[in-house]
This record gives C-alpha cells, sequence and structure tokens, in this order.
C-alpha cells in the first residue's frame, strides 16, 4: 500500500470535557469528509502503547501519575489547560499507539506513508503534561524508530506553536533533527523555540527553530518554510521524515497570532510530501495536532493532508460533499465551508528575493544560528 492511516472512532476518547479548545469533534468532522470525498485511505490496526513504549520517553512515577487520574501539579495535571478527565491514560495511550503503528508500518517497508491524525501531541514533557499533550505521541514513535534501525530521523513541526516537547526529548541526539516553524515565543505559548535553541553539546545544529512575528501570512510563512526546511533536511539525509501538521496558524485559529490559509496550509502538506520521496525513498510519518476552528478549518486542511499522502490530492476548487455539510450542521449548527480553498494564491517569493522584513528578519536569525554546522551558506 501506498499509505495507511491509523484511525479508528475510539480516538475520540482523548478529550478534556465541554467547553475545552482540544475538541475531539475536529477529527471526526475530519474524517468524515475525507470519507465523502474517498481520500481516507487504508485503515491500519493498533492497539494502546503499553507502559513499557510510554517509558522510553516519559518517567515511570509521570505514567504512574496519569494512570491514577488525580490532579497533581507536580506532573501538570489539573491545570485549566490540561484538566484530568475520565480513562485519560487509556485514551492518551491509544494516540500514542497509533502514531507508533504509523511509524512501524513505514519503517518495516509495508506503507510508504503513514498517517496518525489524532497524533502530534508535541507539548508534553517526560514527566510534565502541557499545552493539552499527556503523553508525547511524536516522541515516542521517534524513539521507536530509532529503536528498531532508523539512522536519522527528521522532524519538521509546522504548528503555530514551538514543538518544544520533542525538541526537549533529542535536544543532544545527533540522530534527530528537530525543525519547528512556529508564531514567535515572544507572543505565544510556550515562550520558547528562538533560533538560539541550536541542540546539546553532542548535538548541535540539530535543533532548529524559525520564530516567526505575529501577523506572518501565506508569503512570508511559505517563504520561511522554503527557506529552512528544505534545504537543511536534505543536508541531513534522514531515513525517516516525520511530520507535525498543526493547522492553528489559520488566520481564523482563536488561540494564535498568525493568517496563514487553507491553501498555504495544503501548500506546506504537499511540500513534505515530496521533501519524503526526494530524501528518504518516500518514508513519511504525518501526525495532526493543533488546530482549534474546529469547523471551517481543521477538517479541510487534514483532509488535503490525508489526500495527499493516500496519493488522490483533492483539487482546492473542489466542493465540499452535501452529506458532509449536512453532518456537519446536524452536529455543530454551523455552516460548513463550499468548497476545499480560501480562495487564496498561497504563493510568496523566495528568501533574498527581495527588500528584506521581519520575516527575512526571523529566517536570517536561525540560517546563521544553524546553516554553518551543516555545510550550508546562511
Amino acid at each position: 500500500m501506498t499509505a495507511a492511516v491509523a484511525w479508528d472512532p475510539a480516538l475520540l476518547g482523548y478529550g478534556f470535557g465541554p467547553g475545552h479548545p482540544f475538541d475531539p469533534l475536529r477529527l471526526e468532522l475530519t474524517m468524515e469528509l475525507a470519507r465523502s470525498l474517498g481520500v481516507a485511505g487504508a485503515m491500519l490496526a493498533f492497539e494502546p502503547a503499553s507502559d513499557e513504549l510510554l517509558t522510553t520517553v516519559h518517567e515511570p512515577a509521570y505514567v504512574e501519575a496519569v494512570q491514577r487520574g488525580e490532579t497533581n501539579f507536580e506532573h501538570g495535571l489539573g491545570t485549566a489547560d490540561n484538566p484530568v478527565f475520565p480513562s485519560m491514560h487509556e485514551a492518551t495511550a491509544l494516540v500514542v499507539g497509533a502514531t507508533v503503528a504509523a511509524a512501524r508500518a513505514v519503517h518495516s517497508g509495508a506503507v510508504t506513508h503513514g498517517v496518525s491524525i489524532a497524533g502530534g501531541l508535541h507539548h508534553a514533557m517526560p514527566a510534565t503534561a502541557s499545552g493539552f499533550c499527556l503523553y508525547n505521541d511524536v516522541a515516542v514513535a521517534i524513539t521507536d524508530l530509532l529503536a528498531r534501525g532508523a539512522e536519522r530521523v527528521a522532524y519538521v513541526d509546522i504548528d503555530v506553536h514551538h514543538g518544544d516537547g520533542v525538541q526537549a526529548v533529542f535536544y543532544d541526539d545527533p540522530r534527530v533533527l528537530t525543525i519547528s516553524l512556529h508564531e514567535t515565543g515572544r507572543t505565544l505559548f510556550p515562550g520558547t523555540g528562538f533560533p538560539s535553541e541550536t541542540g546539546g553539546p553532542d548535538a548541535v545544529g540539530t535543533s532548529v527553530n524559525v520564530a516567526l512575528p505575529a501577523g506572518t501570512g501565506d508569503p512570508g510563512w511559505l517563504r520561511a518554510f522554503d527557506a529552512v526546511v528544505p534545504p537543511l533536511v536534505r543536508a541531513f539525509a534522514p531515513t525517516v521524515l516525520v511530520s507535525q501538521h498543526g493547522c492553528d496558524t489559520h488566520a481564523l485559529d482563536p488561540l494564535a497570532n498568525l493568517l496563514v490559509s487553507v491553501d498555504g496550509q495544503r501548500v506546506a502538506h504537499a511540500a513534505l510530501h515530496d521533501l519524503a520521496h526526494d530524501v528518504c525513498g518516500g518514508r513519511w510519518l504525518a501526525t495532526g495536532g493543533g488546530g482549534y476552528e474546529i469547523v471551517r478549518v481543521v477538517p479541510r486542511t487534514w483532509t488535503h493532508l490525508l489526500a495527499i499522502a493516500t496519493g488522490s490530492p483533492v483539487d482546492p476548487e473542489t466542493e465540499t460533499p452535501d452529506e458532509w455539510r449536512s453532518f456537519v450542521h446536524g452536529r455543530t449548527g454551523w455552516t460548513a465551508p463550499l468548497r476545499m480553498t480560501d480562495g487564496r494564491a498561497a504563493a510568496f517569493s523566495p528568501y533574498g528575493s527581495g527588500d528584506a522584513d521581519p520575516v527575512d528578519t526571523a529566517i536570517r536569525a536561525t540560517r546563521e544560528a544553524v546553516f554553518p554546522t551543516h555545510g550550508l551558506e546562511p
């Protein structure tokens, strides 16, 4: 098979309750749209991650705290961001299991691309919940890939928030390149992800951060992606590409301040797909992530991701199916978007092709911090 999608309705159990931004309904609406358009792909079976697997990244005492399901501020449990909820260990262990199953399918050669749309919980730390993330499925999957013989893994995170948890786990591991393209920590949680964060003593240059100014839209966001991600991934030459596709970069997202469109996000999804084929034989694990405009944004952009991964890209001008619009209205009361596009050109000028602006300043800071360690001109 070209691709497999780790999906089961049981994944909708990962949710923090009514009124919390991390609403599993966004996943349900995404998979319904993908099914309606015929791009949901082949389903991949999976099981919840075992304690043994979870503790390859997370401290045993933390896993035990999550299993107890009680407020524990030392471990970040019971906060406004991470309230406790029934069966939260089982729900998040299932997310980890889905992402690891997709990673193993890619590594074994059973599929070229694996997708875990419920995954991308990139803020969770080894001993602390953070930013709606209890266990770090991405870090566990990358650790598992390395244990199974993957020589080098490149991780690209296009969520609006810095991928701090994944960076922390691999900060001193030269086998893992982490690249995070995000709104600057000066204006957004978690307040980290600056160009000066370049990796530990044994892995200098393998932690890469592009901290973009609030208000950055398609032209600047895509220029930054193009100026940093492809050259570094090609220089690193990973055996597997892992990506996190948080879509909270969108202009309508209520929790952040970038102005990217569904069309811009679709360009980035396609670029990562192409990069996997150019660099590592197509071996690509793609996950979801953040995204809190659950009707107008998340379902469309992640359906584009699924369509690209499963080899059936959807023309942006495609109308959303009537059955899906009816489903959305019935579940939410909202009127769903009519087309798979925001009507944006999603065009950009390459870095260095015109007058410098704040986005170019951010790009330059990142390139100067890490490009020379990879033998690249900044």
